[in-house]
């Protein structure tokens, strides 16, 4: 029980003791609230998976206006720019890209597919309670997806705290934002909540004097609205969401051709409605047996259009999951479920625009799945938690996921974790790479690709190593994906100049990221993080093995944070070290560096918090090729290694009113 049904609440850190201590549902009941402050990211020392946890102390370090900013501090995961054009951004995992990193909102799968592109800018920062960051192999319970490993996003609770919440921001580009989020406990058992958030900019603006803006206008609409009922034996949540997106970038009115050429503009639409209910029942509260339902239903609209070329899709989402977990006895727990997902895409492809017909193009998967995970826990010295699933995909057929996962804690000062085990994927090439649309090329997509199929073997050893009165955290981890089955997208390849072919794998594809971090408290107040990774990731192409492009070989990170003693004023400062790497062409890009800081006062209702982002100003001289022609085949805006824009001066106000 205590495993499903806290996940259920969505309590983002719950200590051993604790959990020892709750000997049934109603003694949780009677924990009003569990508080964790931390102004880094926590390495859970008591899960078997390699995990961190990112809490609301680090997530306000920085303005986090949305997911894709909140990993600006954390050494794991890169985000990056994915286009010129969009000002979509995508993150990055063990040296892959996310399209392997399986997404989840409140431990349910979620933001795939078409949803993926502009997915980073879909969860708004101030709505989130917590992100739960898992590397390599992860547990078969939610799915086959993860190959390099999972990101969770907690949002805040009904059952939190009472009151209202609210966060306005401004930068220099003239974006603004504005969150507002209010709960209302309606007695001992029921609980409410509603979050907003409004995001605008219209800044036309062209720092390179490219003729391209440098970042679309943007203007999003983001609700939410969710219910909580616990009682002794039954937790239940329901959430209900809607969000309206829209980005028009491209040639600047300012800045029109001097030919007689149409300018070339983007447009990005998206509207996207989801609902999810979760329920939690407590069978035997002596062996935490219990049951849980979990639905989930999504429906997403996106109208894109690039210069002529036009991309519509409307996908589906129906997903469902049954869980039963028991612990057999103290050393022992078996959890068993099934799970059912359907996915509908409807996709229109026109790369002529308004010279040709579109032709709409329907596909369905459906896939039925099985699992069973077994957990043997010693104390805290070793866990073994080995897990397989069966699933069945109306497209791929049947396939197995095996998985393992060791933890090993021989004291308090050293902890060893292995894992290994396989991930598979449906590709959806132009759903998933949309922004790959935002250049020249000739684009063919592979009749028969194949479900994408991939090993993740990695191993981490971490230390608590006490030093003159303080904590010494400092880990150095391992981790091999070995692919199988890719869908690889092969640029200007022997098919011939200016063409992208969306194909399967024919060779070999790896990616080998070896990473070592230290976090220690310099003094009383002031925390420092340092971190470096490796990376060598090489595909096939053409029979050719070579580096991945626009990949960085390395990546440092220092971040300092100091409070006063008081806690009234918090000064952050973060530095990134992004190593070079090969583009397309196999030309080379240089490392770059950047640098972000922030400072934050605390008052009685409210903080104020004055920032600025990329202060060393770098960026891309030209990051759109052939910008003055863009209606050429060699135009193209999709091989951007770094930053677009240049610095950046932000200040926001977060208020808070609690117990209405």
């Amino acid at each position: 029980m205590r495993k499903v049904l806290i996940g259920l609440l969505g309590y983002t850190f719950v200590s051993q003791q604790m959990l020892a201590q709750t000997d049934s549902i109603a003694d949780t009941r009677e924990l009003k609230a569990v508080v964790v402050k931390a102004t880094n990211g926590i390495k859970s020392r008591f899960r078997v998976d390699n995990a961190e946890i990112i809490g609301q102390g680090q997530l306000i370090r920085a303005a986090c206006c949305n997911l894709g900013e909140s990993f600006t501090a954390n050494p794991s995961v890169d985000v990056s720019y994915s286009d010129a054009a969009t000002g979509a951004k995508q993150i990055k995992l063990l040296g892959l890209s996310g399209t392997y990193v399986q997404m989840l909102t409140e431990n349910v799968p979620n933001l795939r597919g078409a949803a993926l592109p502009y997915s980073l800018g879909y969860v708004p920062g101030p709505w989130m309670q917590s992100i739960q960051v898992s590397k390599g192999a992860s547990s078969v319970k939610n799915g086959y997806e993860s190959t390099t490993g999972q990101i969770n996003i907690e949002f805040l609770k009904p059952q939190g705290t009472d009151g209202v919440r609210a966060n306005v921001y401004q930068d220099s580009e003239l974006k603004t934002e504005v969150n507002l989020d209010g709960s209302v406990h309606l007695n001992e058992r029921l609980s409410t909540a509603t979050l907003l958030h409004f995001e605008n900019r219209q800044m036309d603006h062209d720092g390179n004097h490219d003729g391209f803006m440098d970042m679309p206008k943007l203007r999003q609409y983001n609700l939410m609205h969710r219910w909580a009922y616990v009682s002794p034996r039954w937790i239940s949540q329901l959430m209900l969401r809607g969000l309206h997106d829209e980005r028009n970038g491209g040639q600047s009115r300012k800045h029109s051709a001097a030919s007689s050429e149409p300018l070339y503009t983007t447009a990005v639409k998206t509207n996207r409605y989801e609902a999810l209910w979760k329920n939690g029942f407590t069978l035997n509260a002596d062996h935490n047996t219990s049951v849980a339902l979990m639905l989930h239903g999504s429906w997403h609209d996106a109208d894109n259009m690039f210069g002529r070329t036009e991309y519509d899709v409307t996908q589906k989402n129906g997903y469902a999951q049954l869980m039963f977990e028991t612990d057999i006895t103290e050393h022992h727990n078996l959890s068993v479920g099934a799970s059912l997902n359907h996915d509908y895409y409807d996709e229109r492809f026109n790369p002529l625009g308004a010279l040709a017909r579109t032709e709409s193009t329907v596909s369905k998967e459906t896939t039925p799945g099985v699992y069973a995970q077994y957990t043997y826990k010693l104390g805290e010295k070793l866990t073994v938690m080995p897990g397989v699933r069966w699933d069945h995909s109306s497209r791929y057929g049947s396939f197995v996921t095996p998985r393992l996962h060791v933890k090993y804690s021989p004291n308090s000062i050293v902890t060893l974790r292995t894992s290994v085990g396989k991930g598979y994927r449906s590709p959806h090439a132009l759903a998933e790479n949309v922004s790959l649309l935002a250049s020249g090329r000739e684009i063919f997509v592979s009749p028969d690709l194949k479900q994408e199929e991939a090993w993740n073997t990695g191993a981490s050893l971490g230390f608590n190593i006490p030093l003159f009165g303080r904590n010494l955290e400092l880990n150095a981890e391992y981790y091999y994906t070995d692919f199988v089955n890719q869908m690889i997208m092969n640029f200007d390849g022997a098919s011939g100049q200016h063409t992208l072919r969306f194909e399967n794998l024919d060779g070999k594809s790896y990616s080998h990221t070896f990473q070592v971090d230290a976090t220690y408290a310099l003094f009383s107040g002031m925390i420092a993080t340092a971190a470096f990774r490796l990376n060598d990731v090489k595909c096939t192409y053409d029979g050719s093995l070579r580096q991945k492009p626009l990949t960085s070989r390395y990546k440092g990170l220092l971040t300092l944070s100091y409070k006063t003693p008081l806690e009234l004023w918090q000064f952050d400062v973060t530095g990134q070290l992004n190593g070079g790497g090969e583009l397309y062409d196999q030309s080379s890009y240089p490392a770059y560096f950047q640098l972000q800081a922030q400072v934050t006062r605390e008052f009685h209702r409210f903080s104020l918090y004055v920032g600025g982002e990329n202060l060393t100003n770098c960026k891309i001289d030209d990051p759109i090729r052939h910008a003055h022609h863009p209606w050429s085949a060699a135009f193209d805006a999709t091989q951007v290694w770094g930053p677009v824009t240049g610095a950046m001066a932000y200040v926001g106000v977060r208020f808070k009113l609690e117990k209405l």
